[in-house]
């Protein structure tokens, strides 16, 4: 039997991962009262307990916990900001390759990667590692993206808008977005792209495209090169590629709603090119991430208990 704690259970993140686990055997829920929720002396004690605690927790609450867990046997998942560039810490994105997946299976420390940047990360990182994009591209990222991704705050904002919110809106107007910092560390960019994130009101869903210029890529490269490299890399059930997988011309950023999947696809033409990866914000951009890396560190298939 696994223990399983998952500190900040209520917040969105912590409710789908619990929803996850809900129905797979061998698995047991540590939870604490609602009057111990925020109690160190608790929740260390859950942790210790537990062989996997999963983070979902504001980031000054997660390094809290990451700390009350010095000294335990657990392995801990953050899923907050807090981690995903400090040293100690693997990066939980083990579609990347280059033994990733087995560096996470083997950590005791995992950060799941920010919601944009799981597709940032994805698109960009193979074809810098490849030489197809030079470390010092200046790239451009929009990112479009259900309204659950602001967390329990925007929720209800949006859920009581009555329409008064229905035109996307763009945010992140300071170029200081906190997924910034491990857009870059992650996948080797000297420069931080140019970040465009849009909220619209759909619940959840993501569309992350960078677009490029042919003479973004080395000498000679095409799109085809491009394809070649993702259809090599991503080959699994929970990242794929594929090719004309628009609908009728349009590609909506709430195709993969409810799924812990993502769908890396290339558009364009000789000139201009757009990477696209499309998935749930909730899903592979945060929860289904966090269930996946534990599949991996308990030796189970990474898809198991995922919706795909």
């Amino acid at each position: 039997m696994t223990k399983i704690f998952v500190d900040g259970r209520e917040g969105t993140t912590g409710l789908r991962i619990c929803e996850r686990l809900s129905s797979r055997g061998g698995v047991e829920l540590i939870t604490l009262p609602d009057e111990k929720r925020k109690d160190p002396a608790a929740r260390r004690e859950a942790i210790h307990s537990s062989d996997v605690t999963f983070l979902c927790l504001p980031d000054a609450a997660a390094e809290e916990s990451a700390a009350l867990a010095e000294g335990s046997h657990a392995v801990v998942i953050d899923a907050s900001t807090a981690h995903r560039t400090s040293p100690g810490w693997e990066y939980g994105l083990p579609e990347l390759g280059c033994g990733r997946a087995e560096r996470i299976a083997a950590s005791r420390r995992i950060a799941v990667p920010g919601c944009h940047a799981s597709g940032f990360v994805a698109l960009v990182e193979p074809l810098v590692r490849e030489g197809l994009i030079p470390k010092d591209a200046r790239l451009v990222c929009s990112s479009l993206t259900g309204y659950s991704g602001g967390g329990k705050k925007m929720i209800a904002q949006y859920s009581a808008a009555d329409g008064a919110l229905a035109a996307p809106r763009q945010y992140g107007l300071g170029q200081r977005h906190k997924h910034l910092k491990e857009m870059v560390a992650l996948t080797g960019l000297r420069t931080a792209p140019a970040f465009c994130p849009v909220v619209a009101e759909f619940y959840s869903g993501m569309e992350v495209t960078v677009p490029l210029f042919a003479e973004d890529l080395k000498a000679g490269a095409t799109a085809a090169d491009v394809k070649e490299v993702y259809r090599a890399l991503y080959d699994g059930n929970i990242v794929f590629f594929r090719e004309d997988c628009d609908e009728d011309g349009f590609m909506s950023a709430s195709a993969y709603t409810g799924k812990d999947s993502m769908e890396i696809s290339v558009w364009g033409n000789e000139e201009r090119i757009l990477l696209v990866a499309r998935y749930d914000n909730l899903g592979k951009g945060a929860s289904g991430a966090a269930v996946e890396c534990m599949n991996l560190t308990l030796g189970l298939p990474p898809e198991t208990g995922l919706e795909l």
